[in-house]
């Protein structure tokens, strides 16, 4: 018990100390304290404040996707080929490559291709098949790859009438016949 004792001595005067140097700060005897609160307080609000706005704009900064086409990604330059971005194109039949951990395919659009690589950990959509309309999300790699962290597949033969069959704004040609008793 001694030693703490001994060591929390210079603890102790140095508090002390600290107290006696506060009070013969000047302005504290005076009444001025509460001015100086006031202003740290307003200090420490406004640092607070700007930390939030520079979060908040790099954020914002960060969460921008482009869309460009195929065609378009041959002419970006400089910081513009480093943007999130969405392409979108058609799946390139026999292009699908499943590995570990990735899914690498081939997107066709204006007679331009676009080799993706999807390495997210989220399953790709059931409709993702060859010959699909895709929709990728995510930035162009140094070796003119895209690597993308989003993928959604577009299917609108699915939604559409079999042939033969009326369309949804399509009338029948003839109403139906009434039955007679």
């Amino acid at each position: 018990m001694l030693a703490v004792r001994t060591a929390s001595a210079p603890v102790l005067r140095f508090c002390a100390r600290a107290v006696d140097l506060w009070y013969d700060f000047p302005g504290v005897r005076q009444g001025e304290l509460h001015v100086n609160i006031k202003a740290k307080f307003g200090i420490g609000a406004g640092i607070i404040v700007a930390a939030f706005g520079v979060l908040a704009y790099v954020g914002a900064q960060e969460s921008k996707t482009y869309y460009h086409t195929i065609a378009e990604l041959s002419t970006l330059q400089g910081s513009a080929a480093k943007h999130r971005m969405r392409v979108g194109g058609t799946v390139r039949p026999g292009s699908i490559a499943r590995f570990t951990g990735r899914v690498d395919f081939i997107l066709e659009g204006e007679g331009k291709s676009l080799p993706v690589s999807y390495t997210a950990s989220e399953p790709l959509p059931d409709t993702f098949v060859d010959d699909s309309q895709a929709l990728v999300e995510g930035r162009l790699a140094a070796n003119g790859t895209f690597v993308a962290e989003k993928v959604q597949a577009k299917c609108a033969s699915k939604y559409e009438a079999a042939p033969g069959q009326p369309q949804y704004n399509d009338k029948p040609s003839a109403p139906p016949a009434e039955k007679s008793s």
